[in-house]
């Protein structure tokens, strides 16, 4: 029997039953990122597999544990009632044992918790790690997440709720969210709720087939300001809607004001195709006008329009881990072989669970994510 196949089988036994020898990975592989220890958490706490991380962030300017990823630890140690050792702010190494199968519940989230004086750390980036454990828990899981809700780096929680979520929606898989109040730094809020399979989610998780997108239907947006006036988030949708115009006769962007911990602005647009949606944004710092901001996210999401991509390249890597406990082997084409995708590949493929082959071609990437059953 395959190494991969004792692992699967394990999954299936009893948590006493399983043999937990630690899985070794390199935190500097890649991209060299947060998203090894993301995706290696969700993996441990669902495969209920010892790991042992390290050389953490090693990619980054400060590297080991930041706020937001000891913030995750916490969060998934919950989840799996893990016994941790290493997470501390700037740890270079984790070691994370969980002594449990994911466990419904209700579950309080705060960043802020992580560091003295507060965090921007990112509560969406938290809520995609806490994710895909919650559904292999049996029954529903709610979760109240403290932090940055439109920080530079992570997805904004308007790309959560209409680009990622409506494609897990599609693989089976029922999460719903709201953005209880926008935080640029540090005292925003999600909430989610996860309607969670139990440990036999991976038999009815869906395969994803989405070759071609489809034609653009629409392009809808929300220019949002925090703290700032009125004529800062109106400047960048007018500067979107004139820079859009030739490219969807449907065009909608919301003009949204509203009140945070700080200052703060984002403009997000959604493209929305017959088969899939993409998400875009840009944000706002000082001495950027809000002409620059617009000027940014409409080019990004004219390069993907003109290119023949169905997911975009952020979406690619994060819908790797649902699809490797799918039922069948999943194919899509996205723009392009990001550093991410293929981390993100490495790092599943370490546990043994799927064999992820990408193939670029020209400015189109296939990828097939074919999980070991």
């Amino acid at each position: 029997m395959s190494s991969s196949a004792r692992r699967l089988q394990r999954f299936m036994q009893p948590a006493e039953a399983m043999i937990r020898d630690p899985i070794v990975i390199d935190g500097s592989h890649g991209e060299g990122g947060g998203q090894i220890l993301r995706t290696s958490l969700a993996l441990s706490a669902i495969l209920h597999w010892p790991i042992t991380i390290e050389r953490i962030r090693a990619g980054r300017p400060k590297p080991g544990l930041a706020a937001q990823q000891l913030t995750a630890i916490r969060a998934v140690q919950q989840v799996c009632r893990a016994e941790v050792a290493g997470a501390t702010l700037g740890s270079n190494e984790l070691v994370f044992r969980p002594t449990a199968l994911p466990i419904a519940g209700d579950y309080r989230i705060d960043i802020a918790e992580a560091r003295e004086g507060g965090s921007a750390g990112s509560a969406t980036l938290v809520q995609q790690t806490i994710a895909l454990p919650a559904v292999f828990a049996p029954g529903m899981s709610r979760f109240r997440i403290l932090g940055g809700t439109h920080v530079p780096w992570s997805p904004c929680f308007e790309y959560v709720s209409e680009v990622w979520l409506p494609l897990l929606t599609r693989l089976g898989i029922e999460i719903t969210t709201e953005l209880t109040k926008p935080g640029f730094f540090p005292l925003g809020e999600v909430g989610a709720t996860v309607n969670g399979l139990g440990a036999q989610a991976h038999r009815a998780l869906k395969p994803l087939e989405i070759i071609e997108r489809g034609a653009l239907k629409a392009v809808r947006g929300l220019a949002l300001a925090a703290n700032l006036p009125i004529h800062i988030p109106q400047r960048m949708a007018d500067r979107a809607r004139g820079l859009l115009s030739a490219t969807s006769s449907r065009i909608d962007i919301r003009v949204m004001q509203v009140e945070a911990a700080s200052a703060g602005a984002q403009l997000i647009l959604i493209a929305e195709f017959e088969n899939i949606n993409a998400g875009f944004s840009a944000m706002g710092r000082r001495g950027r006008t809000s002409e620059a901001v617009a000027d940014e996210a409409v080019a990004a999401l004219g390069a993907h329009v003109r290119g023949d991509a169905a997911l975009d390249s952020h979406l690619a890597d994060q819908v790797l881990l649902p699809l490797a406990f799918a039922r069948d082997s999943s194919v899509f084409t996205c723009s392009g072989a990001t550093a991410h995708l293929e981390t993100n590949a490495w790092v599943i493929e370490q546990f043994g669970i799927a064999s992820i082959r990408i193939q670029p071609r020209g400015d189109v990437t296939r990828v097939t994510v074919m999980p070991r059953r």
